[in-house]
């Protein structure tokens, strides 16, 4: 079958020699994920800090009120970096730190210099600082009041804090990300409601209109940022989306065809609009209405409104057609199509990490990264996520913890995939 042809081997053999002088190796976070100090400095709570207080959202509890207390600990954090020899450092910005109620009527200073001494360390270490500006922890108050990235307003207010950062730290920083995955924000926070805010009462219409604004958002905030402040400060400005890879499961012609439409329902939902003015047919054949639409004058911003694609991606799916999708969510049943990693044969896609979605799958993010090649104009690609997580256990040593051989082994197989990739697509 095809799914048994389209695996291809990825030799694990791998070093910098492979990779391009000007390839940069770097690692990531999110503010939420490692800053703590959720109260100090004037920071404004985003919609996290609610949600994760919230009984029953997070399963054990826990919370970002500490983290990894990077807001006290960054220089520790970015002599680690330098040791281990990464030209680059992925962070986000807190908008709640910059803007505590999010509508940008005052500074607050102290954010200011927080970021300002964060991307002084890095420099001082010889790391470039990639800046995201949103990752996923809208202010808390832009939610209660306006209803957060389901209200146009959002766009003005988005561009307003995005200003204020290359204002702040645009002579220094020249790597910026407008949003991080607007798809896991979209689905995942207005239609699943696993993530913040937290809805899913209107699944339906809510996830496609939170896209929508955040594309909005991100275009006008590229505008901007090439108006005023690129020539002058000489930087860079893309996006960030996320997609597994998609392969179909059989020959089957409707298999082939769901999986196209899988990899427009992630992918293209944002780079369609980028690179070619609208919404995938496919999501307009399916959604009808409930897509909402792009004025003239919306198309003409959001047309190339990148330098550059960042791109997560960490496992990938096999693809069959279905009439009525297994996981009981309106994303999935729109696209009329099954994600399948284990099947009754008893055979995997690749070896399972810890996480239930991530399957350790090399070969997909070389198909993918061809694939975004091919459809959108070989933009210049940064892979801004990838990795995956093992089991903890109480019962082994801190030895055999670190000792990690199948992550090692994953990263040797991705980063060769990667350099195969290269290879392959013309420069």
């Amino acid at each position: 079958m095809a799914r048994m042809n389209s695996v291809e081997e990825i030799s694990e053999e791998v070093s910098r020699k492979d990779f391009p002088s000007n390839f940069v190796f770097g690692v990531a976070t999110s503010a939420y994920q490692v800053e703590g100090a959720s109260k100090e400095g004037n920071r404004g709570d985003s919609i996290w800090d609610v949600f994760a207080h919230t009984e029953g959202k997070i399963k054990d509890g826990s919370n970002g009120d500490i983290a990894v207390d990077q807001y006290h600990r960054y220089k520790e954090d970015i002599d680690l970096m330098a040791k281990l020899g990464f030209g680059a450092y992925r962070f986000s910005i807190s908008w709640s730190r910059i803007f505590p109620d999010g509508l940008g009527t005052k500074v607050n200073e102290e954010g200011i210099a927080y970021y300002n001494n964060v991307i002084n360390a890095l420099l001082e270490k010889g790391i470039q600082p990639y800046i995201t500006l949103y990752h996923w922890d809208l202010p808390s108050n832009l939610h209660e009041s306006i209803g957060g990235w389901l209200n146009e307003k959002i766009v003005k207010l988005f561009t307003s804090y995005a200003e204020t950062c290359f204002v702040s730290f645009g002579d220094r920083v020249k790597h910026w990300v407008t949003l991080n995955e607007p798809l896991q924000t979209a689905v995942n926070g207005y239609g699943v409601g696993i993530f913040a805010p937290g809805r899913s009462e209107n699944s339906s219409t809510e996830p496609y209109l939170a896209a929508h604004y955040q594309l909005l958002a991100h275009a006008a905030a590229v505008s901007v940022y090439r108006k005023k402040f690129k020539a002058q400060q000489g930087g860079e400005i893309g996006l960030v989306v996320d997609c597994e890879w998609a392969e179909a499961f059989s020959d089957k012609m409707e298999d082939k065809i769901a999986t196209a439409r899988r990899l427009d329902f992630q992918i293209g939902w944002f780079l369609d609009p980028i690179f070619y003015g609208d919404y995938p047919q496919a999501m307009r054949e399916r959604l009808g209405d409930r897509l909402p639409k792009f004025s003239e004058e919306e198309k003409e911003m959001l047309k190339n409104s990148v330098d550059f694609v960042g791109l997560n991606h960490y496992t990938s799916r096999y693809i069959i057609h279905v009439s009525k999708n297994l996981e009981h969510n309106d994303f999935y049943q729109d696209q009329e199509m099954q994600r399948i990693a284990e099947w009754e044969e008893g055979q995997v896609i690749g070896e399972k990490a810890a996480s239930v979605w991530l399957y350790i799958v090399p070969w997909g993010i070389k198909k993918l990264l061809k694939y975004v090649a091919e459809r959108y104009q070989n933009p210049p690609i940064y892979v801004t996520e990838n990795g995956m997580d093992d089991e903890a256990d109480v019962t082994s040593s801190l030895h055999e913890m670190l000792d990690d051989k199948m992550r090692v082994g994953y990263f040797k197989g991705y980063l060769a995939a990667v350099a195969q990739a290269i290879r392959c697509v013309p420069s």
